[in-house]
């Protein structure tokens, strides 16, 4: 018996909405690397180690506009690793969920690679507050268009983290494009197609009445999905399911912390499911 997952297993059951938030964790047993601290980044990116650069200096504005076949190289290796990493079966496990919930599912992210849609989510039920790398825009920018960066395939030395061929450039204006991806003291972001999936998710959500928050790999360092949560809790009545292998504290007994992976942690709780939907239709 394990109580804590029999417990979210029940709130997942009793709930008619489920509302997905995901941080890095979330793509970690897709075989993503975990960014977490110095030492998790620079093993990623040994080059980057080598000139001292943390994940702030190379993730900004600024190094499109000092050096931009560096920064297209970090941000190009990222777009052909998304591109080519299958989301794991979590996803899977929690469309499921989401077929079954009386009032669906949103999803609430600040992961940047695109796997839900990947997974079949629809593109405007997922709110990605820091956008996608799956999305260009200007560096000017000239205007508010944004485009898909489906035909920009990077070419990136890895032992350098450099773009090898030639980077994107705006098509209207001819400037050096950018990830569509909220960065480190960014003021240039375009955040139109963010804030579409915001408005989405506010008027699904004055529609539902008792939502269940799965909280995936999302920790404290990066607030962004925590506050929402929090937000959902307060102004929603949700109950919270955080699944954190390292930081599964919650503030609320109603509320559950699993100390576990996100595969596992979706794995066990279906299985539990399976025999609640299972004793509903006795």
């Amino acid at each position: 018996m394990h109580p804590p997952l029999n417990q979210a297993a029940h709130l997942i059951h009793q709930a008619d909405a489920l509302v997905i938030t995901a941080g890095a964790g979330m793509g970690v047993d897709s075989g993503l690397p975990d960014f977490r601290g110095t030492t998790g980044f620079w093993r990623a990116y040994p080059a980057l180690a080598r000139a001292q650069l943390h994940f702030e200096d190379i993730a900004c504005p600024d190094t499109f506009a000092r050096d931009p076949l560096l920064a297209w190289g970090f941000y190009g290796h990222r777009l052909q690793m998304y591109r080519s990493v299958q989301p794991h079966a979590g996803f899977a496990i929690l469309q499921r969920w989401a077929q079954r919930m009386p009032l669906g599912a949103h999803g609430f992210t600040s992961n940047v690679d695109g796997a839900f849609q990947r997974a079949g989510f629809a593109e405007l039920d997922v709110h990605e507050c820091h956008g996608s790398i799956h999305w260009l825009q200007c560096t000017e920018p000239c205007g508010p268009a944004i485009w898909p960066a489906d035909d920009f395939e990077p070419e990136v030395d890895a032992a350098s983290c450099r773009l090898m061929n030639a980077p994107p450039r705006c098509p209207q204006c001819g400037a050096l494009a950018r990830p569509n991806v909220l960065m480190f003291g960014d003021a240039t972001w375009l955040p139109e197609r963010t804030a579409r999936q915001a408005q989405r998710t506010r008027s699904w959500l004055a529609g539902i009445r008792r939502p269940v928050v799965v909280e995936l790999g999302a920790g404290t360092a990066i607030p962004s999905v925590r506050m929402f949560g929090d937000h959902l809790r307060h102004h929603h009545g949700a109950r919270l399911v955080r699944i954190n292998l390292r930081e599964p504290a919650v503030k609320d007994p109603a509320d559950v912390g699993l100390a576990l992976g996100a595969l596992e942690a979706l794995q066990r709780l279906d299985e539990l499911l399976q025999n609640l939907n299972l004793a509903d239709n006795d």
